[in-house]
């Protein structure tokens, strides 16, 4: 019997994707102003991904994932504010200006990175979730990664740790279909990442990653075997950017009528079409939210314009832990 979802769930979708949305396209026209500078990653077109994952999770669950990790932050709880003051590299953002777009951080609503080396999340996340086991807590970590990522032996290397000890852990595919530039299909015989959780016998899935009901109830499905002791789950999330790789990615290895196709099956607009439709949400009502939304992306580029810049003195704090190496001296 198919999830029936309230009209509460689907504007808080609405709004949280819309958010996503608007503070990406704010970034990269910022990054076109030179506002924000190294890499980035944009998240437009995955928004659902996000969204299905925060109803189907608890506050008290981690969140850990790659380098396209603004949208994943916030929806978790780091503020725009703060996110954004960390992508101009100011004092303020949530990793204190050090990190910038790569690196957001948010200890306190559990999101644990922001990871820029391929894979590495990976690992990292099944230790979140040993030490949740560990504590004893029933608490699940959520760990994302790209389709490129699957193909690193820290994956298989993780996958057999997490199966021989039940770890409480979701290990979500983010299939957008290209690692950089290169497709799924020029890099493996397996086109379907989930059946690589078979060699682990680790239960997997494939999901509609532009619909935020099919995301939600797969991992409703899979926070409910990991709270109960029944280990971990490969959920392969199939979706699909709007932009490039990068902010400097020209694209060239797709076409434009590829990509107006997943855009027919936006998840805003379908998120937006059952408010309207079904649950007969007035367009005065959506407007609030628009400019509810629009005043907060405005907001924040505001604060990261007005933040200070870090002090020099800042340069090698947060490198080492004091307490641990009391020989290390500022």
């Amino acid at each position: 019997m198919a999830t029936k979802f309230s009209k509460e769930t689907y504007l808080y979708w609405y709004e949280l994707m819309l958010l996503l949305r608007r503070f990406e396209e704010k970034t990269g026209q910022l990054y076109g102003m030179q506002k924000i500078r190294g890499f980035c990653h944009l998240y437009i077109g995955q928004e659902a991904v996000a969204a299905g994952c925060m109803t189907a999770t608890q506050a008290e669950d981690k969140f850990i994932t790659a380098y396209r990790c603004h949208a994943l932050a916030i929806a978790k709880g780091v503020t725009p504010k703060a996110s954004m003051a960390e992508l101009y590299g100011k004092a303020t953002g949530c990793s204190k200006g050090k990190g910038g777009s790569m690196h957001l951080f948010g200890v306190d609503v559990g999101f644990f990175g922001g990871h820029g080396i391929v894979g590495a999340q990976i690992g990292t996340g099944a230790g979140l979730a040993f030490a949740e086991k560990y504590k004893g807590t029933k608490n699940v970590s959520v760990t994302f990664f790209g389709d490129g990522a699957a193909r690193q032996g820290m994956l298989h290397e993780t996958f057999n740790m997490a199966m021989t000890w039940k770890l409480p852990a979701i290990f979500i595919c983010e299939n957008n279909q290209y690692a950089m530039g290169t497709s799924v299909a020029r890099t493996s015989n397996v086109l379907d990442i989930y059946k690589i959780g078979d060699a682990y016998d680790m239960p997997a899935d494939s999901v509609d990653g532009m619909s935020p009901e099919d995301v939600h109830n797969a991992m409703a499905r899979a926070v409910t075997r990991a709270r109960e002791g029944g280990g971990p789950t490969l959920l392969e999330i199939k979706t699909y950017r709007y932009k490039g790789h990068s902010m400097s990615d020209p694209q060239k290895y797709r076409t434009k009528e590829e990509v107006e196709e997943y855009k027919q099956r936006d998840p805003i607009d379908h998120v937006l079409n059952v408010l309207q439709k079904e649950f007969k949400v007035a367009d005065a009502d959506i407007e609030i939210i628009n400019d509810r939304v629009k005043q907060q992306v405005d907001e924040c580029v505001q604060f990261a314009e007005e933040s200070p810049w870090p002090n020099d003195d800042e340069l090698l704090k947060d490198v080492y832990v004091q307490e641990d190496y009391p020989f290390i001296t500022d």
